[in-house]
């Protein structure tokens, strides 16, 4: 049976009032700001007016590691929230805000797919009610003040040669990668080497993900580092005196907004941290509210479960204080036999016709991923549940190999047909995840805060992604130590890696052993709270391709748009 496009489901879809999906989650109209019928969103008093409700269970979805076409995780989590109400069962679920890059460039959007997604689609994908242009304007408000500070006469005696803060645009154009600022005439200011990030790689978009309220917002971003003195002192955005009109352009953005699934269950969906030099999970304020509005609240976090869920342990949940219930990893057929070795998956083309063939040993092989992702579910005390999400040209022989593989590590498992089929194809995975949400939680985060950052960069290296150990350049070293001796030790740390291995090589698939992480560079997120560790080579303003998905996306006679997907 051939299926109509995601964009021909989405404009089917049968939606009901914003307001009255608020109301099912327990939001009145004084807690909402509405744009349009299908759009709203929720005022932070919401977290105060819901908090002496019940908490729902929490559950996380994560996934092995993905190929460059991504494994369906999205469409996943929003089948999970739609088989919930199926089976009776009242669930949120939450996840970040697409960036229009990706929308225009290789991915597309990320509503999810077929019978599970986010609408209106559009919307979503596209502007949505503003939060990525404030971001970036927030963003581009503290470069412009920067430089516009040592124009005149860099008081506080900023040395050009440190200075980390970029500029950011919410499109692929590798053109802007780096960049000189300054040329012209004296007044046009001070000449440097620069260059644009895509603004999910902005570390306003961190601060917003990861801030409680509007004056912790404000107090993040008054914390971020912009560069260095010449005595190795950190300049924050508060000495150039930018934080409060950055709040200021930041009050909206920091609502969290509502839409719904195609089978009307309520979807937040809030920020979009970048999943490689950020954490890559959506908002704390949109789980604070979520957390009091069901029986479930269903989160996604981005990549797989080394990277995206070890990063919601350790610094989402170690921010919030919510304990999550049940993790769910994300598993397919091609995916796993791209991990066997035996295949190459390359974002834009068709997949191999060998991947398409039957060949159970091949998903067994790949199995070792599987493995090592449910290990690290578990290593933080969190019960897995692994989904099979299930495509048409799968064989039940390749699902059996999966099945018996997520058994015999003590992992629940059920087969997905949601993304053809709605909440009627993931009833199974509600089912397990009901389960796993109800047994008995040992859930902890796997370093203190008082740890050292390389203790800390070293314990996620071996545990999660088995690494033999760690390899510093000199570089990385010495940013190290300035770290410490300016007292951001104590923050958490990310592994700016590939996502295409659990290990640092992107060619390496499976569960690689026997190998070193190398640390190139060390940077530190001070407003969003964490430091970050260059292990690889990581893009953070991506290129379009040969034929990228604007080419295709048009307004047709009507009006309508055409080509988005």
């Amino acid at each position: 049976m051939t299926m109509n496009n995601d964009l021909t489901i989405a404009r089917a879809a049968h939606l009901k009032p914003i307001a009255d999906i608020a109301h099912e989650m327990g939001i009145g109209p004084d807690l909402l700001e509405t744009y349009g019928n299908s759009v709203a969103k929720i005022k932070l008093e919401a977290i105060h007016a819901l908090s002496d409700r019940p908490k729902a269970k929490y559950v996380v979805v994560s996934a092995i590691t993905p190929t460059p076409l991504g494994e369906g995780k999205t469409t996943t989590t929003v089948g999970l929230g739609q088989a919930m109400h199926q089976v009776g069962k009242r669930a949120t679920i939450a996840i970040r805000q697409p960036s229009m890059g990706p929308t225009f460039g290789i991915k597309g959007g990320a509503a999810g797919g077929g019978y599970s997604q986010v609408v209106p689609m559009e919307s979503l994908n596209l502007h949505l009610t503003g939060d990525m242009h404030a971001v970036t304007s927030a963003h581009n408000l503290l470069s412009a003040m920067l430089d516009n500070h040592l124009f005149r006469g860099n008081e506080l005696n900023i040395d050009t040669h440190s200075i980390t803060w970029r500029r950011v645009l919410d499109v692929d154009d590798r053109a802007l990668r780096n960049i000189v600022v300054g040329l012209g005439a004296r007044n046009d200011g001070i000449p440097r080497q620069t260059g644009f990030d895509i603004t999910a790689a902005s570390e306003i978009m961190g601060v917003l993900a990861l801030s409680t309220s509007l004056q912790d917002l404000r107090t993040r971003l008054g914390n971020i580092v912009v560069g260095y003195t010449n005595n190795n002192e950190p300049v924050t955005a508060e000495q150039l005196r930018a934080a409060g009109a950055m709040t200021v352009m930041m009050r909206d953005a920091i609502k969290p907004n509502l839409l719904q699934t195609l089978e009307n269950t309520p979807v937040l969906v809030h920020a979009g941290p970048f999943g490689n030099i950020a954490h890559g999970n959506s908002s704390i304020v949109a789980d604070l509210i979520g957390i009091h509005t069901g029986d479930y609240l269903i989160t996604e976090a981005g990549f797989g479960a080394d990277m995206g869920a070890e990063r919601f342990f350790n610094i989402k949940c170690r921010t919030s204080g919510l304990v999550p219930d049940a993790a769910v990893v994300v598993a397919t057929v091609r995916a796993l036999k791209v991990h066997s070795g035996a295949h190459r998956v390359v974002a834009g083309k068709p997949l191999p016709s060998a991947i398409l063939q039957e060949n159970p040993d091949e998903v067994y092989a790949g199995g070792a991923n599987l493995r090592k992702q449910i290990e690290n579910i578990k290593l933080h005390g969190v019960s897995p549940v692994v989904a099979i999400n299930s495509f048409p040209g799968d064989f039940a022989s390749e699902h059996d190999v999966i099945r018996e593989i997520a058994e015999s590590m003590g992992a629940r498992v059920a087969i997905c047909t949601n993304f053809s089929n709605g909440g009627k194809g993931a009833i199974e995975l509600a089912e397990m995840v009901a389960e796993a949400a109800n047994e008995p939680n040992d859930f902890h985060l796997l370093y203190p805060d008082n740890a050292s950052l390389r203790e800390k960069i070293e314990t996620i290296a071996v545990k999660v992604y088995g690494a033999e150990g760690v390899d510093y350049l000199p570089a990385a070293n010495r940013q190290i130590e300035v770290y410490e001796q300016n007292g951001f030790g104590s923050l958490p740390v990310i592994i700016a890696k590939t996502h295409l291995s659990i290990s640092s090589d992107p060619s390496l698939k499976g569960a690689p052993t026997g190998w070193r992480m190398p640390v190139r560079e060390a940077r530190a997120s001070v407003g969003a709270g964490f430091v970050y560790l260059i292990c690889g080579d990581i893009s953070t303003m991506p290129g379009l391709s040969t034929h990228p998905a604007a080419e295709s996306i048009d307004i047709d006679e009507s009006g309508e748009i055409v080509g988005l997907s």
